[in-house]
């Protein structure tokens, strides 16, 4: 694990290409919403505790990657930042795939992109290949609460109503930023951990950029105990 938590790779050959740091799961999370709206500081702050004024809008999709501890497991999240622009559409529907838990992002201070919502849920809805995807509404941009348009309780109804977790954020100044990541990996974990494996008696696999490991079952695993399931392929 390098000192800005991302992990160094061995590149030695085509056997592997897996970080070197420890896991027991891979948990894929994305970044959805309007252009503008802090996703990708909210990946920075996350992942290397970093904020940009002047960053500029995402081209395409970008990734990073920080390994937690949640309840006990070792959890690499790997969050994937989507391009809010139109013309970004159909590169960006595909990373869907694999996602396991979703943050559909708005800024508190331009009601557009909190009336965007609906569109980027019905998207998400659409593409994503997990029925029991964890989604969290986010408002960000609490620091700049004098130019607020879109108020707490109205976020928090819609995502109620959506069934969807919600909570306020400010990437510039961390507020919530790794509350919001730690409770959305927490109820993926949870969710997951409830579901038995199909044949206890075959290991499971991550599959992580087209390569595949082969993870032995436990003993309470082969016993039919419930455990967690490995995610996401990508």
């Amino acid at each position: 694990m390098t000192t800005d938590g991302r992990c160094k790779c061995s590149h030695a050959g085509m056997a592997s290409h897996f970080c070197e740091d420890e896991y027991a799961f891979i948990f894929k999370v994305v970044l959805v919403g309007d252009s503008g709206v802090g996703k990708s500081n909210l990946l920075l702050r996350y992942t290397r505790n970093e904020f940009y004024l002047d960053s500029k809008s995402t081209i395409g999709v970008e990734f990073a990657t920080r390994t937690v501890d949640i309840e006990g497991r070792s959890v690499k999240a790997q969050v994937w930042d989507t391009a809010g622009q139109d013309r970004y559409r159909a590169i960006t529907r595909a990373y869907y795939r694999g996602a396991v838990g979703a943050f559909i992002v708005y800024d508190i201070g331009n009601r557009m992109s909190f009336d965007n919502v609906p569109k980027w849920l019905r998207e998400m809805r659409a593409h994503a290949d997990n029925p029991d995807i964890v989604v969290m509404l986010v408002g960000n941009k609490t620091d700049l609460r004098h130019l607020r348009a879109v108020s707490t309780d109205e976020g928090a109804t819609f995502a109620e109503k959506e069934s969807m977790f919600f909570i306020e954020t400010s990437a510039l100044d961390a507020s919530n930023v790794h509350i919001a990541f730690e409770n959305i990996l927490t109820e993926i974990l949870r969710r997951t951990s409830s579901k038995p494996l199909a044949d206890p008696e075959k290991p499971r696999a991550l599959t992580l950029g087209g390569l595949t490991t082969p993870i032995k079952p436990t003993e309470d695993e082969k016993r039919g105990k419930s455990v967690l399931l490995p995610c996401c392929k990508i």
